[in-house]
Formats: structure tokens, sequence, C-alpha cells
């Protein structure tokens, strides 16, 4: 029997957040982005998009074409705390089943929640609808037997669709859609499958060209899995009691900044060390996860001395990390990872045994307030920076 996968994709997620925070926002062209002159916009709301305004397009450009155009600089903070809202609606009114796919977009196995219901359809748009009216959120949903499927289901009608895709319609809906449009197909790879006369998902799906699986190298039968309905649905939740904390996020577009990846990894480092304090938990070993343009994913981590879930040491031991491996080229996504975890109760344990906790403790407490007074580089110990082989 196959299953119910939603792909839940929140419309114009910053933009929206910034009108739900200033009302007076609503109906107006507003990006959230760069401000100066080499900055980007990362979202644009619907009323700007009319202009011809989309995310990557250099700010300068965009108030060309929009002189009245209004900017936000991008507030996390805001954004994290909407996610949050959502992802524990979904959890309470749908299922636990939920996978995070970014800040903005999840995954949730409902086949338990609609295995009696008459009009499943008619839920999905109470959903919807409930999402806008409560939260104050509008979004896509796509509605299929795999996770992939769901995703591209999402992503045909935007903002506020509700787009099924069935396995036995995929030659009339799916394979109808150009190759560019098809999720994992990046702007450097499609126009090499259209000169290989690849121009439709269909194209793709019933290939055996050895030039297309030459191109594609291993994917190429990742791709037709996909295509023809036979990819994933499993549907992986964070589990209850985590052997690991971690957070990775997606760039809106393939980047080499290093500000903008440190800036990420920075805002990422503060979401692990907040939840790890939240849950009470401590952890040894610090991973990070790179994602090149290519999908090419690279795991690298480090075990300390001591557990911890201090966001300037979580920081501080993720950039040492990302300097020591990363490879010059553009990045999709980045992601960090507090794993070992212990209670933090048994820390304290051990670490009350030696005279100077106490102080360590002060100074960690007041490093953090200096980091979230000022937005500077960090703040670290003496000792920190000793560390640094």
């Amino acid at each position: 029997m196959s299953k119910v996968i939603l792909h839940i994709d929140l419309n114009a997620f910053f933009a929206a957040c910034e009108v739900l925070r200033d009302p007076t926002l609503k109906g107006k062209p507003l990006i959230v982005g760069g401000a100066n002159r080499r900055g980007i916009v990362s979202t644009a709301s619907y009323e700007a998009r009319k202009y011809g305004i989309h995310s990557a397009m250099p700010t300068y450009k965009a108030l060309r074409l929009c002189p009245n155009l209004i900017i936000k600089e991008p507030d996390f903070k805001l954004y994290h705390h909407y996610s949050s809202l959502f992802f524990n609606y979904l959890k309470d009114h749908v299922s636990p089943l939920l996978e995070v796919a970014s800040i903005d977009e999840c995954y949730i196995d409902a086949t338990e929640r609609l295995k009696n219901n008459r009009n499943p359809i008619g839920f999905i748009k109470e959903l919807q609808q409930a999402l806008l009216q409560e939260i104050g959120l509008g979004c896509s949903i796509g509605v299929a037997p795999t996770k992939f499927l769901a995703k591209m289901a999402s992503n045909y009608k935007k903002p506020l669709g509700i787009t099924i895709y069935r396995r036995r319609e995929l030659a009339n809906t799916l394979w109808k859609l150009p190759i560019n449009e098809m999720y994992g197909i990046g702007k450097a790879t499609a126009p090499r499958l259209l000169a290989l006369d690849i121009k439709t998902i269909g194209d793709l799906a019933t290939t055996e060209d050895p030039e297309v699986k030459k191109l594609l190298g291993k994917s190429f039968f990742t791709f037709k899995e996909w295509a023809n309905g036979r990819g994933s649905d499993e549907v992986i939740a964070e589990e209850e009691d985590p052997k690991s904390i971690g957070h990775s996020s997606t760039f809106m577009f393939d980047t080499e900044n290093y500000e903008e990846i440190s800036a990420l990894f920075k805002e990422m480092s503060n979401s692990v060390s907040e939840r790890a304090k939240r849950e009470g938990k401590v952890g040894l070993t610090i991973q990070i996860v790179m994602r090149y343009y290519n999908f090419e994913n690279v795991n690298r981590s480090v075990t300390l001395n001591k557990p911890t879930n201090n966001a300037i040491t979580i920081f501080y031991e993720a950039m040492k990390l990302f300097d020591k491996n990363y490879k010059d080229e553009p990045l999709r996504l980045v992601g960090v990872t507090l794993q070992n975890l212990s209670d933090e109760g048994s820390l304290v344990e051990q670490l009350s045994l030696f005279d100077d906790f106490n102080e360590k403790s002060k100074t960690e407490v007041i490093i953090e307030l200096l980091n979230e007074e000022y937005d500077k580089p960090p703040f670290l110990r003496l000792s920190d920076l000793k560390r640094d082989d």
C-alpha cells in the first residue's frame, strides 16, 4: 500500500515573517536581503515578484525594477520562531512523523492520519487554511506516494497551491515538465541534458542513452527512479531522545562567500547550543557537513577534551573544521551537529571536583552576553586561542 507523503513549503517565508511583525507591509513590494550595493535578494514578496524581482538578484537591480521597494535585513531569530510554530503545529495536528528539509519546508507522513478519512483533500485544504489563519503563514502542499514526487508537487503551484501526483498519472503530469524544473538538476547540468535531447522529465524517465548515463554518473539511476515514482517514502523524524543535536540550512543560491558561510555557521551553532541547553544535554563531538553545488557531501568531526553545549565553542570548532576541509567550490548547504550526548547534570557533578569550575562558568556567561550584544567576530577565551595548533 502506498504512503501519503506531504511536502509543505511556506510561501515567501522570510517576507511573510516581516509582514507578521509589521502588518503595514502587507501588499507592498518587499525583499529580505542585503541593503548595500553588494547585497543580494534572499526572498521577494509576491508583490515584488510582479516587477520581475527574484531570489539571488543583486539588490541594486531590484531597486531599478522597483524604486519604491522596501528592503529588510534578515532576522533569523524571528524566522526560527515562526519556523518552530509551523513544525510544532504540524506535529500536533497531522503526525509526529515530520522531517525538516529546511527552515521553511518539511516532509510529513500523513498515511495514518488520512487512513480512515473519507475526504483527505478536504483535510489538506483545511490544514492549509489553518496554517494561514492561526499562524499567519501561507504554504503550498504537495501530495504524493514518495518524497521526491511530493516535493515536485508542492513546487507546481505557488502561492497557496495544493497539487497531487499519482504514479499512474505521471506521464500526463510530472513528465511534461521541462528538465530544468526537476529537483536536483542544477543550472549547469540542465543545458547539457538539453544538448542530449533530454528536454523534459519524461525524456529522462524513459531514456537509456549512454551519453546521458555518462553525464549524470551514479545519479542517473537515482533521477530515473525518482521520475518513475520509485523514490524513497521514508520520512525521518527526529528522535525523542536524540543521539545528536544538529541544524543544517540550505543557501538561497550556491555560494563561495566566506562571510556568508561563516555567518550561517554562527547562526546554526547558536541554534544547536540553545536546543542542547533547553534539553539539558552536552556533547563531546562536533561535526560539520558541507554539501557542494554538485550534491557531494563532506562530513568532518572533532572530539573535544570535555563535553560542551556552549555556542562559542561549537562555532569555533566548526569553523576550524571548515577552514581545514573546505575546497573553494560553491556550497549548497552546511550543517553543525553536536554528538556523543550526555546529560548536563552529570557534567556539572564531574566538573565540581575542580576549583576553577565556578570561575569558568562565569567567564563563559560573560563571553556569551558580549557576543549577543555585539555583532562582531566572536569573543573567545585565551585558552581557546591557545588550543589552535
